[in-house]
């Protein structure tokens, strides 16, 4: 018992901060059919900065973290994807890369290369128990603050007419604008909530742990894109539901494997992902559009 709620525990944190990289794809995806590669570099970002906050109260890192993400992500649309707008996918895949080749190197250039220590929220390692488990509470803190994430995104999609236009502009674009949706004011948005959400990634990561690289967010886009294309490329929810399968493969895989082939979990991950979609190459969750972009 305490063994499978260790599991769902473990399953829930790691597949939340997936699913919050998914949903920060997707919604530029939904928009624009732009697949962001540098959205892991505004997680990298938002480390960075914790890091030149060091010895600044958590509380005031944090929102400086956030803001500067945010910041950023609305510098890249306006400067690197608003011009590229009327430009074909493979063009915005490319500018995506430099992009987030261009935020790398001037990190390398300005801080350095080397990992760097940051040390972000440490009361939240204290163990707390729970049903006879001794869990650390940064893991609670992740779950909570996923599920927060996401029902506030879901509300604020829903329930305002901010995001009853981003809904409306995911759908067809072009339809849209003849109906008043402002497209640059909508994408806009859409690259600051995507901000937001690599800010609050960049948050629980670091939290959890404590180092990084120039290369940080590498990897957590890569899986936040794999979860886009599972879950289903263009649907929120199945960016979501995509991120918390991979955070459940994940676990599962390290619970199950031998010892000697845990080094190899990826390989193991990918090869099951491979599996899915080749029995649902749409994704599990199917939308349908044919609009082009604007």
């Amino acid at each position: 018992m305490n063994v499978a709620l260790q599991a769902v525990l473990d399953a829930l944190s790691v597949g939340g901060l997936y699913a919050l990289i998914a949903l920060g794809i997707g919604l530029i995806f939904g928009i624009m059919r732009l697949v962001n590669f540098a959205h892991g570099d505004l997680v990298m970002v938002g480390g960075y900065t914790m890091f030149l906050m060091t010895g600044r109260p958590d509380a005031l890192t944090a929102l400086v973290a956030l803001a500067a993400v945010v910041a950023l992500a609305l510098a890249v649309e306006r400067v690197a994807f608003r011009p590229l707008r009327n430009a074909n996918m493979p063009s915005l895949m490319i500018a995506s890369f430099a992009v987030s080749y261009l935020l790398q190197h001037a990190v390398m250039v300005t801080i350095g290369a080397e990992t760097k220590s940051v040390e972000f929220a440490s009361a939240l390692g204290a163990p707390v128990r729970l049903a006879g488990l001794q869990v650390p509470l940064l893991q609670l803190v992740t779950v909570a603050a996923t599920l927060v994430l996401l029902v506030l995104l879901t509300a604020f999609l829903r329930s305002t007419a901010l995001g009853l236009q981003m809904r409306a502009a995911a759908e067809n674009i072009r339809v849209a604008r003849l109906m008043g949706v402002r497209a640059n004011r909508v994408i806009a948005w859409a690259f600051a909530m995507s901000g937001l959400l690599a800010g609050a990634v960049a948050l629980l990561y670091i939290a959890q742990v404590g180092a990084m690289t120039p290369q940080f967010g590498v990897q957590p886009a890569l899986i936040g894109f794999v979860a886009t294309v599972v879950g289903g490329l263009g649907s929120l929810a199945g960016a979501v539901i995509g991120g918390f399968l991979i955070g459940t493969l994940t676990v599962v895989l390290q619970l199950v494997l031998p010892i000697e082939l845990r080094p190899f979990r990826e390989a193991f991950l990918f090869g099951l992902l491979f599996i899915v979609l080749l029995a649902r190459p749409q994704g599990l969750v199917v939308v349908r559009w044919s609009h082009e972009r604007v």
